[in-house]
């Protein structure tokens, strides 16, 4: 029974899945009110961001940093898994090189803060320290190419924690990893995410799970000793332990930095001083998120945990002091809603940074159109697409994306860290130069980072993001010097150029004498005097029969008959109009108006070819041909 089940439930979803998108088509107006809610006034807009206490807003901005902690270290350690044993100590200096970068980037941002109250992201910051644009559309790419990582990997690594207590749903990770991406799509359209506050509690239990863990281990350390049979030895030098190799890993480790300047984005939703208590925010997330990270490989360490495919660190850590009961569920769980929070804060900061530079002219304008409930929608669904497609073609592998992951988290620092640089240099004031010493160092070790992780990382995948960001940089200018173009070709001189009237003919497409045609008649001769009517018929007979209908009608307009031996209505319909066009005098411009009926019911389409369409779409390339179509609804 099961097996006959497993047989035809896969196509019988497909069914159930074409049916639904037949319907959402032709219902779309009904279906969106359902999924996405009533569309919003604009007004609405500004009462939705209320300003945040700086411990509120702390949870809610530290998901995406705060919840890297649950991969990081092991990203690290997988670079050196191949070394055995021995090299299991080295978690100890790595994680505390990647918590002095910590430190260090978070006294570079909150450099940024000073400087930009109102925000200071990696663009804002290029974009008002660089004077050509390529500087600020390198931070831009590198952090949209981030965003779509950042939904990608926590996700991943969050149905990865699921899958190490549940093995039975690892062969389903990139399905349950793209249906995650598609609810958290459903839930920020409908603008859920506005609602910051509910989104901080999840944050917290991380930040508690966490903090018990730790916490547990400390005490069962106490209780049995600081040295275990599987601890590792501290200074031992694994054969074929690379300088190379290490760079890689503290590459690979310093993935847990990613998400730092959330906040350095968000200033303005912090209550005044807006300054003051985001940099209160950054010294608390610091110390939270570095007291974590080594707290947690110092566990790891003392346990002798190895890297597990099937069954991640903070799992098996978490197995060896809860077992798997109430506890370890809480922290599997906590794990999991605190990567996928993680991932829905992205879809905030993509679709506003996309349309940020889109504003400027370098990205198509719809990304800065908000959708009905007032959020960048069209952002949000590109950002779901391109996630998706990156799980889909890396099977949800976390540490096989963390490679591209990286190189665009480091790049937009490397270009911030430069940008405040060139800022205090020009302005020097109030300590310009310990803030330009803290950015200079910050700019060149997340510039040394992110050249390791390009070329340890080359073959892996890191070259996907190094063709990309070139890319997208192309693509963005070429995007700009076209609405330039657009611009320059639109422009008129109010003082000379006036609006002109044209000779026009109007053609109507027949197809018989009936009512849809009695209407199309009326609406054209109501507009232009000069109309006249062409039917295209596919033998002698039909068009003789047309001929004679018109003259028992009276004749209402000229008809002119044109025999398509092929069953074509384009090519005739095209020949006809350039013969017009060619008459001396008898217009500069052609209008075809198109007769189109409209059925009651939905299905009633399929009975009906949509010949309507097809026309506009193959008249749309004529230069002065303009294209009407005339509905005529029916009733039954």
């Amino acid at each position: 029974m099961l097996a006959v089940l497993e047989r035809w439930l896969h196509p019988i979803l497909i069914v159930i899945a074409i049916i639904a998108v037949v319907y959402a088509l032709v219902n779309f107006g009904t279906v969106k009110r359902i999924l996405i809610g009533r569309p919003m006034r604009t007004r609405e807009l500004h009462a939705q961001h209320n300003k945040l206490l700086w411990f509120i807003a702390l949870p809610i901005l530290s998901a995406d940093l705060y919840s890297s902690v649950a991969y990081g270290p092991e990203a690290g350690m997988t670079e050196l898994a191949h070394l055995g044993a021995p090299a299991k100590w080295l978690i100890l200096p790595i994680t505390a090189a990647t918590v002095m970068l910590l430190v260090l980037l978070i006294a570079s941002y909150i450099m940024g803060v000073m400087a930009y109250p109102n925000g200071g992201g990696a663009y804002a910051i290029a974009k008002d320290n660089f004077r050509r644009p390529w500087a600020a559309l390198t931070a831009a790419s590198a952090l949209l190419v981030d965003y779509v990582l950042t939904v990608a990997v926590s996700v991943s690594a969050g149905i990865q924690a699921v899958s190490s207590a549940y093995p039975a749903i690892a062969p389903y990770e990139t399905t349950l990893s793209i249906l995650c991406i598609l609810v958290i799509l459903l839930v920020n359209l409908r603008g859920v995410a506005e609602s910051a506050t509910v989104f901080a509690w999840p944050t917290i239990l991380f930040m508690i799970s966490m903090a018990v863990l730790i916490f547990a281990g400390f005490v069962d350390e106490v209780r049995h000793g600081f040295t275990r049979p599987a601890t590792p030895p501290l200074g031992t030098w694994p054969q074929g332990l690379t300088t190379l190799l290490i760079l890689k890993a503290f590459s690979s480790a310093c993935s847990a930095l990613t998400g730092i300047e959330t906040i350095s984005n968000a200033v303005p939703v912090f209550r005044e001083p807006h300054q003051k208590n985001a940099i209160k925010a950054y010294i608390a997330l610091g110390a939270i998120t570095g007291a974590t990270l080594l707290g947690f490989a110092f566990h790891l360490y003392i346990r002798g945990i190895s890297v597990d495919p099937n069954n991640t660190m903070l799992s098996q850590l978490a197995g060896l002091y809860f077992g798997h009961g109430a506890v370890y569920q809480v922290i599997i769980w906590s794990t999991f809603i605190v990567l996928i929070l993680a991932a829905n804060s992205t879809f905030t900061g993509f679709p506003q940074l996309a349309a940020l530079v889109a504003g400027d002219g370098f990205l198509p304008r719809a990304l800065t159109v908000r959708g009905d409930r007032l959020g960048y929608s069209n952002g949000m669904i590109v950002l779901a697409a391109l996630a998706s497609l990156l799980i889909e073609v890396f099977h949800a592998e976390t540490n096989a994306l963390i490679p591209l992951y990286a190189i665009g988290v480091f790049l937009s620092f490397t270009v911030a860290q430069i940008g405040l640089v060139r800022r205090w240099w020009k302005v020097r004031e109030g300590f310009w130069r310990v803030k330009l010493a803290v950015n200079a160092a910050g700019a060149a070790i997340t510039a040394s980072v992110a050249m390791v992780f390009a070329v340890t990382k080359f073959t892996d995948g890191a070259w996907i993001v190094l063709v990309v960001l070139p890319l997208l940089i192309g693509v963005s200018l070429a995007v700009h010097r076209h609405y330039l173009e657009i611009g320059d070709e639109l422009r008129i001189d109010p003082t000379t150029m006036r609006p002109q009237t044209h000779a026009v003919v109007s053609i109507v497409l027949v197809s018989g004498v009936h009512r849809v045609v009695l209407h199309t008649l009326s609406f054209a001769q109501s507009i232009h005097s000069n109309v006249i009517a062409l039917y295209i018929g596919f033998d002698d007979p039909s068009i003789e029969q047309m001929k004679a209908r018109w003259e028992a009608w009276g004749s209402p307009c000229k008809l002119y008959t044109v025999k398509s031996e092929y069953r074509s209505l384009l090519r005739p319909l095209a020949l006809f109009i350039q013969a017009l066009e060619q008459i001396e005098g008898r217009a500069d411009h052609i209008h075809v108006i198109i007769p189109q009926f409209i059925p009651r019911k939905w299905w009633h389409n399929i009975l009906h070819n949509q010949s309507a369409l097809l026309i506009r779409l193959w008249l749309l390339r004529n230069k002065d041909v303009v294209i009407t179509t005339v509905p005529y609804h029916l009733h039954k």
